[in-house]
């Protein structure tokens, strides 16, 4: 028996990978985050399959509900949305796994910050302009942020910025991110990425806060830094003509002929 936990991806059912989309078809049970993870996917579960959506439930009785399906030497299929390496609350049911000595494996998923990429037309690195993507968050009631995680700490780096589960201090955070991005700095909201009534609303940091629509409380990511909006960059070395790759021999004339062949890493 082994618990399964799945990475169901930012909300498109067809954003859910082959894995994970055949192990839960194989599982016997399923336990589902049911206030982020559509009900679409369930289609996917066996005939006959014990669903339970994990939202009202408490840390233990999601633990009880996997134990049962243990002692009766049943496979577990365990939802949750986006990819589960960022705010799943994961690594509290590992522990109390590895306590009951309860095996598991881990399917990842499609994060939420790629699909609000996607639905933006955009590369969150551009030469010469960004070089880092931050997935951070602001303070909230289930976790409070560690010392030096600060927006204004993350800012000065001018990486682009993935601001989860934070619509809601939306003028707080715009306030600290002015002094670093300035008023025109690029901001792009995605609500429900990938999802049949997603969302995009973009605009400077100085004016974002009152192009919000007030129906949008949660479920929404904030990216900030000027890779959303810069077409002045330039062309990465990757498929520049004269650049010695394995797969592409640099002439004795290239303009990159010395010092030597370098090979640079997909997307480099």
């Amino acid at each position: 028996m082994t618990v399964h936990f799945i990475g169901a991806g930012p909300g498109a059912p067809d954003l859910l990978t082959l894995r994970g989309r055949d192990l839960i078809a194989s599982c016997p049970v399923c336990l589902y985050a049911g206030s982020l993870v559509p009900e679409a996917i369930l289609d996917y579960c066996p005939a006959g399959a014990r669903v339970i959506n994990t939202a009202p439930l408490s840390l233990d009785e999601i633990i009880d509900e996997i134990a049962r399906a243990h002692a009766a030497g049943q496979d577990v299929a365990r939802l949750h949305s986006g990819d589960l390496s960022v705010w799943s609350a994961m690594g509290e049911q590992l522990r109390r796994l590895r306590a009951r000595d309860i095996p598991y494996a881990i399917t990842p998923g499609v994060p939420a910050f790629a699909a609000a990429a996607a639905a933006l037309g955009q590369e969150l690195t551009l030469p010469g302009v960004a070089q880092s993507v931050v997935l951070t968050r602001t303070p909230g009631r289930a976790s409070a942020m560690p010392d030096g995680e600060t927006l204004e700490n993350f800012a000065r780096t001018g990486a682009t910025l993935a601001i989860h589960l934070s619509i809601h201090h939306l003028e707080r955070l715009v306030a600290e991110l002015l002094p670093f991005y300035g008023e025109d700095g690029p901001v792009a909201i995605v609500w429900r990425a990938s999802w049949p009534d997603q969302q995009v609303i973009r605009g400077r940091l100085a004016t974002i806060a009152a192009r919000l629509d007030p129906a949008i409380h949660r479920t929404a990511l904030i990216l900030v830094g000027p890779a959303l909006s810069s077409d002045d960059f330039d062309d990465s070395c990757l498929y520049a003509i004269g650049y010695d790759r394995r797969f592409r021999p640099q002439s004795a004339d290239s303009p990159f002929a010395e010092g030597g062949a370098v090979e640079p890493e997909e997307g480099a």
